[in-house]
Order: structure tokens, then C-alpha cells, then sequence
């Protein structure tokens, strides 16, 4: 595929493509967590930026970048989300960022993860900027 026809493609297909394209468990990590997401909160747009998936609901919540050794979720205010179950394992310095790192062989307490992004969404809804 060339650039054109990458730039012609909406984002949810340049999700498509980034998860085919990935023919080992990354691919099929990013397309469970995808669907988690969706599942979760189908208000959410799903957009290309910064060559990664993003989704978002009244300004950016959540984003899925693909690794050598893991697939994250990146919640753009994570830092003012509960997060009951500690999945938060990455970027717990960060001010406004939360992270979660998925290896290959890791679980994915599916229930935790959809009210993760609930709460996000509902965070970016109520207009608050920090908690």
C-alpha cells in the first residue's frame, strides 16, 4: 500500500490495516483491547494521530500504541481516574497520563478495563480538566 492510499483511508481502517499487518499476538492484543473499548463506550470516534489509534469523546481519551515487547493503553488523564484494580502499570509518574503495558502472556480483566474507560469517557464528558 502507498502512502496515498494510506492517506485517503479513514482511521478506523488504518486500525484494520495496523492490526492485520501485525501477524503475531500484538495484532491480536490491539484488536481484543479494540473491541474492549468499543464495547465499553461506543460513543467514542476512533482516530489516526501521531500514527496511532486514538479514541476519543469530547477531546482525546484513550490510545493504543504497538511495541517490540508490549501493546499499551495510554488514558490521556488517567491520573485522575480510580483505578480500583491497579491496572495503571506505566507512566505513574506522569502528571495528567496513565498507562497500562499488555505483554503477550498477560490476562486482561475484561470488566476492569470497560469501566476504565467509562470513567474516562465520563471524565472528558463532565468538561473537567484535572481532578
Amino acid at each position: 500500500m502507498n502512502k496515498t492510499d494510506t492517506l485517503t483511508m479513514t482511521a478506523s481502517q488504518r486500525i484494520d490495516q495496523q492490526i492485520k499487518e501485525l501477524a503475531d499476538w500484538r495484532g491480536k492484543t490491539l484488536a481484543r483491547l479494540r473491541r474492549l473499548i468499543r464495547e465499553a463506550a461506543p460513543e467514542l470516534t476512533e482516530e489516526w494521530k501521531w500514527d496511532t489509534a486514538v479514541w476519543s469523546y469530547k477531546g482525546n481519551v484513550v490510545a493504543g500504541g504497538v511495541f517490540q515487547d508490549h501493546v499499551k493503553l495510554n488514558f490521556f488523564k488517567g491520573a485522575s481516574l480510580k483505578d480500583p484494580k491497579r491496572l495503571f502499570n506505566a507512566g505513574l509518574d506522569a502528571k495528567a497520563t496513565r498507562a497500562i503495558d499488555f505483554s503477550a502472556d498477560d490476562k486482561i480483566d475484561e470488566a476492569a478495563l470497560k469501566e476504565l474507560v467509562r470513567q474516562a469517557v465520563a471524565h472528558n464528558a463532565s468538561g473537567h480538566k484535572k481532578k
